[in-house]
């Protein structure tokens, strides 16, 4: 029963109003109050989420960091924050614009949100429950996630500068669209019926079919399929850390995309959190059954394939359905990743294996499992349901939306590089990919000039401070050690050790590493199966 109005007088209280779409951005603000038609609640929700998702694109470079060898490990968390910045331009630009238009086609938006131009206070094209500025942050950081998980394929022998303009290039041509189609309700899968809560086709089908044509236009890297690649994670403690700060963010991810503060939010919370358990079981059990090790990669591994499946359908799904979610994730995207042996591609983080696969199971158990009373757990949301609700139909929706998001992003992409590898036959700064003597080098040294482990610098600042005397009685001795121990090289001589020393070994694992819960960087390509992202 409402409250009478006399109870009301006096307080802190402002009483909601509903929007009367005047004008395009919600009012004038300079006179009047445009809070008026939200719930400070549903704000502080999304704001908070927002922070979230932004913190899982860090997470995102460490993972990758961690599994590749310490002479590209920067590269990769430079490309992940180096995504957030591209991407968050491109967003403010025409990104919003194209993606979530007022006036958008089936395909794609229109350009009257250019420059966020009129995104203010009027209810978002999302949700009625949040004006179109918060919507607009929240969705930048997808998109920017987005490319930071495609850009991932670069790994040890891609350049940078490409990279970037790539980055600016897909999410226009590619996300955007796919978004739009997706999660914009004049959108053709939308109006078609599809069920995808959080970014199964948009984020992970997407960044994973863009990533396994990425590696196609770069090419394998040297020495491929021998020894020369076969060497542990450099760094699992990288790994975990980024697992850490993907599992954490993903509440935003996830639940945020309720866009305001319900019960059908705190359901997307449960579930995914129990699908990356579930996950990471099932993926290091799998692991042990052939190893008889409880592998740590295996395991966040695991919890990442977990987490990609449930995004679809963590507004639609049932609690109990997130146990099936992980177990078809874990075991489907760990198989997934003997894809690139029968397609000869060197996917060298499994990009496509849990993310585009991991994405695809997780549209097609969102046609069995959704249901009407979660989606209507927000208070408005009414679906037609899944097989659980004897809405055959919706399988083939879902399969339709996820092949169309996936042959779009993978041959989209390939014509991007395609473009940008003919200017760079031009112009070589924007070549795609480093000279074989600079792969060797090491990304960080070649493309960045800097180390995430800056050995090379230690050893430098130790030699540095010698008097004309010394150095030359060091020198002296230098070369008689050249003529009585040929073998053993001189100090100077390991300047380059970063190079040599790593390459082949990556000093802090010299022994070769046969494992099932590797990746491909981290393992010769000797049939092995590799763990995933």
């Amino acid at each position: 029963m409402a409250a009478p109005a006399s109870l009301l007088e006096g307080l802190p209280y402002v009483p909601l109003s509903p929007y009367d779409g005047s004008v395009p951005t919600g009012g004038d603000s300079g006179v009047d109050n445009v809070n008026i038609f939200y719930e400070s609640g549903d704000i502080s929700f999304m704001i908070v989420s927002t922070a979230l998702v932004l913190l899982m694109i860090p997470g995102v470079g460490f993972f990758y960091s961690g599994l590749t060898r310490r002479k590209s490990a920067l590269s990769l968390i430079w490309l992940s924050v180096m995504a957030t910045a591209v991407v968050s331009f491109q967003w403010f630009f025409w990104g919003y614009s194209l993606a979530f238009s007022h006036k958008a086609g089936k395909y794609i938006g229109a350009l009257d949100n250019f420059g966020f131009m009129n995104v203010l206070a009027q209810p978002s094209v999302g949700s009625p429950r949040i004006p179109d500025l918060l919507f607009a942050v929240y969705q930048g950081m997808f998109a920017a996630i987005t490319a930071a998980i495609a850009v991932g394929a670069v790994a040890e022998r891609g350049r940078m500068l490409p990279c970037v303009v790539f980055m600016f290039v897909w999410t226009t041509i590619i996300y955007d669209p796919i978004a739009c189609w997706t999660w914009n309700p004049a959108g053709w899968a939308n109006r078609f019926g599809g069920y995808d809560f959080a970014g199964g086709t948009p984020v992970h089908i997407a960044s994973g079919s863009a990533a396994l044509a990425y590696s196609y236009m770069l090419g394998k890297r040297r020495g491929h399929g021998t020894q020369e690649l076969n060497f542990r994670p450099h760094n699992v403690t990288h790994i975990v850390i980024g697992t850490v700060f993907l599992w954490v963010g993903w509440f935003g991810f996830n639940a945020g995309s309720a866009l305001s503060a319900n019960m059908r939010a705190v359901m997307a919370a449960i579930v995914t959190n129990l699908a990356a358990c579930v996950g990471g079981i099932t993926w290091m059990m799998l692991d042990y059954r052939l190893e008889r090790k409880w592998s740590t990669v295996g395991f966040c591994s695991g919890v990442v394939a977990g987490l990609v499946a449930i995004t679809p359908g963590s507004g639609y799904v049932p609690a109990w359905a997130a146990v099936v979610y992980g177990v078809c994730a874990g075991l489907g995207c760990n198989y997934a990743t003997k894809i690139k042996y029968f397609l000869q591609c060197d996917d060298a983080l499994d990009i496509f294996a849990v993310h585009a696969v991991g994405g695809f199971i997780g549209n097609l158990l969102t046609g069995l499992f959704a249901t009407i009373y979660i989606a209507h757990l927000d208070g408005y949301t009414v679906i037609q349901g899944g097989w659980l609700d004897r809405h055959w139909i919706q399988l083939a929706i879902q399969l339709a939306d996820s092949v169309a998001g996936m042959a779009y992003s993978f041959f989209g992409t390939c014509l991007i590089l395609f473009c940008l590898g003919a200017i760079g036959k031009v112009g070589s700064p924007m070549s795609l990919r480093v000279s074989s003597e600079e792969e060797l080098l090491g990304l960080d040294d070649v493309e960045i000039g800097e180390f995430a482990y800056d050995y090379v610098e230690l050893t430098r600042e130790v030699r540095a401070p010698r008097d004309d005397a010394s150095s030359a009685r060091s020198e002296q001795t230098e070369r008689q050690m050249s003529v009585d121990k040929p073998h053993e090289k001189p100090l100077a001589q390991h300047d380059s050790a970063y190079d040599t020393s790593f390459a082949h070994h990556d000093s802090a694992y010299n022994k070769p590493f046969v494992s099932n819960n590797g990746y491909d960087s981290i393992h010769a390509d000797a049939g092995q199966r590799r763990a995933g992202d």
